[in-house]
């Protein structure tokens, strides 16, 4: 028998249409306000054949919410990008420029790392 690790946590099926899990496993009932949102900027190049991208993580809230900011982002950078595996996923280095709208925008929390 395999003894892989399940990433549900055991949940399997819920009643609740709007049940949705977080990115550390556990249901999310609410999006944080944006001063109290952790969010941690960061330049990644891993697997993407030397392509620069900018990640945009910690998003505590519902996967809506996160794809709403992801696409206010993007329309500000004017670049391309994703929003998967509660990341925000923006083409080329865009650090600052990402950081100066977040904290224009009350993200307060938000840093470079």
């Amino acid at each position: 028998m395999s003894k892989k690790q399940s990433s549900s946590n055991g949940i399997v099926y819920s009643t609740d249409p709007d049940f949705q899990l977080g990115p550390d496993g556990t249901q999310v009932k609410e999006t944080l306000m944006p001063a109290k949102q952790p969010l941690k900027i960061r330049l990644d190049t891993k697997q993407r054949g030397g392509k620069a991208v900018t990640l945009v993580e910690g998003f505590a809230g519902k996967q809506d919410d996160l794809e709403k900011l992801g696409k206010q982002v993007k329309t500000y950078c004017g670049t391309g990008g994703a929003v998967k595996d509660w990341q925000i996923m923006i083409q080329g280095d865009q650090r600052e420029k990402v950081l100066s709208w977040l904290k224009k925008n009350g993200y307060a929390l938000a840093k470079l790392i």
